[in-house]
């Protein structure tokens, strides 16, 4: 028996993600690998070796044991900046032509680097181009580019990744901040948009999740006891658990769900 959920209407899709080398994304990664899904990993990083190599060390062995999961392929890696709207329709045009059409995608690529996190009277023309560009305009572009494939398909689920940074509201990273508010209405639109396709958009918003970049970065022993006072849960948030709600959202288990956006934020803000 699995000792995790089984999602048989994953098996053998071809499931795409941004940001998909590290955090939330290298957790979704692994968890659409052992439904025996067809991963695509667009990523800055140069390459995703390392994690793939884990990943099928870790699992190889189980699936081979389980007649019900198809032949298992390695993530499909491809280097993409995805603030680059070149880079990326020529990553998105050649993944759909070696793969096929793409049945989820996971918009989940972001950064708030230090740059990032200055007040509003600090913000530059420059700096405003960079954090929309990362966190947001590629949502938009990605889905344009990805949609039509769904569209010949009948079907689809796209998994726009927010943050409640704009609903507690977050100070010191207003661009980053804004961009997470917008996903959440682009996810509505979108859901009305592309409703009559049978294709569903849906959004999470993580809190403070326990990345390996957030322990280092992030996470010092007063931010941390910042959000050990707001969280309901007295413990670290960990990438798998966003990455669990991403998958159900990604399943036909979620088939009448759309235009939504689930908090995993271990009981932060006030209200979903």
């Amino acid at each position: 028996m699995a000792d995790y959920t089984v999602y048989p209407s994953l098996r053998g899709k071809t499931v795409l993600i941004s940001g998909g080398a590290e955090g939330i994304g290298a957790a979704a990664v692994e968890l659409f690998y052992r439904q025996g899904a067809q991963v695509i990993v667009f990523d800055i990083a140069e390459d995703i070796s390392a994690l793939c190599k884990d990943i099928e060390e870790r699992y190889s062995k189980t699936h081979q044991e389980r007649e019900w999961l198809p032949d298992l392929l390695p993530p499909a890696f491809y280097q993409c900046d995805v603030s680059n709207l070149n880079t990326l329709k020529s990553c998105a045009d050649k993944a759909l032509a070696e793969h096929g059409p793409v049945h989820v995608l996971v918009n989940n690529a972001a950064a708030a680097g230090a740059k990032s996190r200055v007040p509003s009277v600090d913000v530059t023309p420059e700096l405003w181009d960079k954090d929309v560009n990362t966190n947001l305009r590629h949502v938009m572009f990605l889905t344009q580019y990805i949609v039509p494939s769904m569209q010949k398909l009948g079907s689809g689920s796209i998994i726009n990744l927010g943050s409640i940074t704009w609903r507690i509201p977050a100070v010191g990273l207003p661009v980053y901040t804004m961009c997470k508010a917008a996903i959440m209405g682009l996810t509505r639109t979108h859901s009305k948009e592309f409703g009559k396709y049978g294709i569903r958009i849906n959004s999470i918003m993580p809190g403070a999740i326990a990345t390996d970049r957030q322990i280092k970065e992030v996470l010092t022993p007063e931010y941390r006891a910042e959000v050990m006072a707001a969280q309901s849960l007295q413990r670290d948030l960990m990438p798998k658990e966003v990455a669990n709600v991403i998958l159900f959202l990604a399943s036909d288990d979620s088939s009448a769900v759309t235009g939504s956006s689930y908090v995993v934020d271990g009981g932060w803000v006030s209200d979903t």
